[in-house]
């Protein structure tokens, strides 16, 4: 039997470089943060993340946003911001949709207005995490930020 879903093409590093040289645009770091609002049965995953994320990503400092939530993590000023609970992104049903892997750790690459967004795939709950133009060529924050993710969301395999 031949499924007709398609997942996300991963790319490598150096395509994902190229790929976010091309479309990076600035950011402001002073950009509000909205705090998710996860179904009650993927809150306790975003919860038992937040316990185990790193004191600092990419030479960054933990600098939580405001307003303060165990769904969402900053490090640096706003350099490096990580929602958990998010909802299923649009794009991920493209077959198109652009992906890489880091540590063990799918995601997907959206081209927002203030820097790359990447979305977890395949996992419970969608954590999403969006880096300032400094980062947009390098995946260290998403290596830096797998093992916590792989520890307390659950893979899943099918697709919504």
């Amino acid at each position: 039997m031949t499924s007709s879903r398609r997942r996300p093409f991963c790319l490598s590093v150096a395509a994902l470089v190229l790929l976010t040289v091309a479309g990076c645009s600035s950011t402001d770091a002073a950009a509000s943060i909205t705090v998710p609002s996860p179904p009650p049965d993927q809150a306790p995953l975003c919860r038992a993340l937040h316990k185990e994320l790193p004191e600092s990503v990419a030479g960054q400092d933990r600098n939580d946003p405001e307003p303060a939530s165990e769904l969402t993590a900053g490090w640096g000023d706003a350099a490096i911001v990580l929602r958990c609970g998010v909802p299923r992104p649009e794009r991920m049903s493209d077959p198109q949709a652009k992906a890489v892997e880091a540590d063990g750790v799918n995601w997907m690459l959206e081209q927002d207005a203030e820097g790359p967004r990447f979305t977890t795939t395949y996992r419970r709950t969608y954590v999403e995490v969006t880096l300032e133009k400094r980062y947009a060529h390098d995946v260290t924050p998403l290596a830096e930020l797998a093992d916590a993710v792989k520890k307390t969301v659950p893979a899943r395999l099918e697709v919504p």
